[in-house]
């Protein structure tokens, strides 16, 4: 038996949604090497995260083992598989390989960063294997919802592996490539060792459906509206963005698109080659001139974002172009848990506004780009690996998915990030837990999740902050009382006096009171000196705040 093994490793994604870096080796026990399957972002929000741009998955065991890396390989260009490359490229220093759309982006998000895009390679589609190290690896296309998604094909010495990436089973998804059952069956056929696959929708039981069947209800809708049309989407679904726009166009409406992502995508698709008939658009100094029932607007922010073309419509204005009453707004997307508030918000002031709000209404404007529970199924029928590993998914999904996977006849593991797994023998192993977590870009830096600079950033968010300040001559001696500054806390409290006036009060009797040990001592000083403050508030406000206190000591 040989010594070496194949292992699996995921470092996001799994046990989540979002923020995918997926791990595979292969060679002797501690010292395989290494590929990576995407590296991906999550997203913030103002509850757990403010003030944090991006968030990344923590790449440090990688980082340690960045001389075992023979390649980084992108299955598909959404934010939450590609968006890292060109933060965490410079950490693990291998060779990124995608197909030509996902490296159009790749590339731009390396440059970003100050990175040789060159490092970017593009390869084709499936039958095509390039040989990286013991793995011969190929991108075997599949329907998602953004053009030219990919499988990974993962051929090692301890049998083949089949990553999904994010998939559906659609046959005609209007741009980029139908699902062809016959190249699956074809690269399913030596035997597939192992199924690494999307469990997203593991809990939709009803079967996935097309892209194309939107078409015909979006048309009718935009056809009817007597003002104005405005229609958000995801920007990277590129069929969806190219179907509002056919819509726009049978309705006798001029259509513009509002949003550096729509038309980044959109140009991304054409330069590559995706998309050769988009429907022509106007320009938005062109769309002010335009009669609002011939104008349609394909617009950015689907999740609230509160930057997007959206949001800046419902606030007022963007790029010169307003809403008004009698004019129609199309959620032609889901709403991804966490963004419900933003959603809302905006919506609610469009209807401020007198614009009626249309949303997924039960699946009639949108489809979801993921495989339902029948697909999935289908997936393991068509694949016929020995053993399944679902990914992309919360824990709830991934542990259905191994119920899935069992309730058929094949062997499952359950393995949430940090989770390494053997898929060398007739089933998985789980063979060591590696520490995984996230890492924040807050603002121009990269914070660890655990240095606690967000959780002060929290509580200074919900106590308030207050910033006492010393001086003390060269005999220890105080030069007057402390005086103190307020952030983020009421001037007036339960005694109707200045609680700033009471805390400062406090501090001073607590100065007379101290000892020279105290006052020759800046750490004592500072716990009394907090402590007083702390209390104060407490009996003012009913808050104990977040205290910093500044001792200068003069020489």
């Amino acid at each position: 038996m040989s010594e070496n093994r194949l292992i699996y490793l995921p470092l996001g994604g799994a046990g989540e949604i979002g923020m995918n870096c997926y791990v595979y080796g292969y060679g002797t026990p501690g010292k395989e090497r290494l590929i990576v399957v995407d590296l991906g972002v999550t997203f913030p929000d103002m509850d757990t995260t403010p003030g944090v741009d991006l968030i990344f998955p923590d790449v440090s065991w990688l980082e340690e083992r960045k001389d075992r890396i023979d390649g980084i390989f992108i299955t598909h260009a959404h934010e939450d598989h590609v968006g890292a490359v060109g933060h965490l490229w410079g950490k693990l220093d291998a060779p990124v390989y995608a197909r030509a759309f996902t490296a159009h982006h790749a590339r731009r998000k390396m440059e970003e960063q100050g990175h040789n895009p060159d490092k970017v390679q593009v390869m084709g589609p499936w039958p095509e294997m390039r040989q990286i190290g013991d793995f011969n690896i190929g991108f075997l296309p599949v329907s998602h919802s953004i053009p030219e998604s990919s499988a990974m094909v993962i051929e090692t010495p301890d049998g083949r592996v089949i990553h999904t990436g994010d998939f559906k089973i659609d046959y005609d998804p209007g741009v980029g490539e139908a699902f062809d059952r016959d190249l699956w069956t074809e690269a399913s056929k030596p035997g597939v060792k192992a199924l690494v696959c999307d469990s997203t929708n593991v809990f939709s039981g009803h079967e996935g459906r097309s892209e194309s069947s939107l078409a015909p209800e979006i048309t009718r809708l935009v056809a009817e509206q007597p003002g104005m049309v405005v229609a958000t989407t995801f920007a990277s679904n590129v069929a969806r963005v190219k179907t509002l726009a056919e819509a726009g166009i049978a309705a006798g409406r001029s259509v513009c698109l509002l949003g550096r992502a729509m038309r980044r995508m959109i140009e991304a698709s054409v330069e590559t080659g995706v998309l050769s008939d988009f429907p022509s658009t106007i320009p938005p100094e062109d769309a002010r001139e335009v009669p609002r029932g011939n104008l349609m607007l394909i617009v950015t922010g689907s999740q609230g974002e509160r930057r997007a073309a959206s949001a800046q419509l419902a606030r007022g204005k963007y790029m010169g172009l307003t809403m008004a009453e009698g004019d129609t707004f199309l959620f032609s997307s889901k709403t991804i848990p966490g963004n419900e508030r933003g959603v809302i918000s905006i919506m609610n002031q469009f209807s401020e506004q007198g614009v009626d709000v249309v949303d997924d209404d039960g699946g009639r404007y949108h489809v979801s780009g993921h495989a339902n529970r029948p697909d999935i199924l289908a997936m393991h029928e068509l694949v016929r690996p020995q053993m399944v590993v679902p990914m992309h998914g919360e824990h709830r999904h991934l542990r259905e998915h191994v119920k899935l996977a069992k309730d058929n006849g094949r062997a499952g593991v359950l393995a949430p990030n940090g989770t390494c797994v053997s898929l060398s023998g007739n089933k998985p192993e789980v063979v060591e837990y590696v520490e995984t977590g996230r890492v924040y870009l807050d603002g121009a830096v990269q914070v660890g999740a655990l240095d606690g600079i967000v959780r002060d950033r929290i509580r200074m968010a919900l106590n308030g902050h207050v910033v006492v300040t010393l001086i003390i001559d060269e005999d220890d001696t105080p030069l007057g009382d402390p005086w103190v500054e307020l952030v983020g806390l009421p001037e007036t409290g339960r005694s109707g006096s200045s609680v700033a006036e009471i805390m400062e009060q406090d501090l001073g009797q607590f100065m007379q009171r101290a000892d020279d040990r105290t006052l020759m001592d800046d750490d004592k000083l500072d716990e009394q000196l907090r402590r007083v403050a702390r209390n104060t508030a407490n009996d003012e406000l009913g808050r104990k705040p977040e205290v910093t206190v500044v001792i200068s000591r003069l020489s």
